[in-house]
């Protein structure tokens, strides 16, 4: 099993596409502000939120089930009761390599099934600060 450090720094290695479920349009959301954070680092961003056209001038799409191109990981900020129909999507796709659910979002059934599927799977971390350390090792 790989400790925390090592898997994280792997996740962002072979990351470059980032699906934001729960992408808010609102400045001061943690949502927006990570996504902003990732698109800085070179993370192509694609929003998932029900509503809106366009969060930082990219395609907002409904459902992850809507996006066409190939997405690396998924980061959630929803409600931990939203992560089994989630994680549903991710396995009809099939090119999703890691679930990511950020900080207070847990769910260890999902975590459990996610990486039976072969995924990485992290729970209750934020992306954002997990990013800041490995650039600070």
């Amino acid at each position: 099993m790989l400790n925390h450090h090592k898997l994280v720094s792997e996740i962002f290695r072979e990351t470059k596409t980032i699906a934001i479920i729960g992408l808010s349009p609102n400045l001061e959301k943690s949502s927006h502000k990570v996504a902003v954070f990732l698109q800085s680092k070179g993370f192509k961003i694609i929003p998932v939120y029900p509503k809106d056209d366009f969060i930082l001038e990219q395609k907002v799409y409904k459902t992850l089930e809507d996006i066409e191109e190939r997405v690396d990981m998924v980061n959630v900020f929803r409600k931990a009761e939203f992560v089994p129909e989630i994680l549903r999507q991710i396995e009809k796709r099939g090119d999703v390599k890691t679930l990511w659910l950020q900080l207070g979002i847990v769910n260890d059934e999902v975590i459990s099934m996610a990486k039976s599927l072969g995924l990485n799977a992290v729970q209750n971390r934020c992306v954002m600060i997990e990013y800041k350390k490995m650039e600070n090792l």
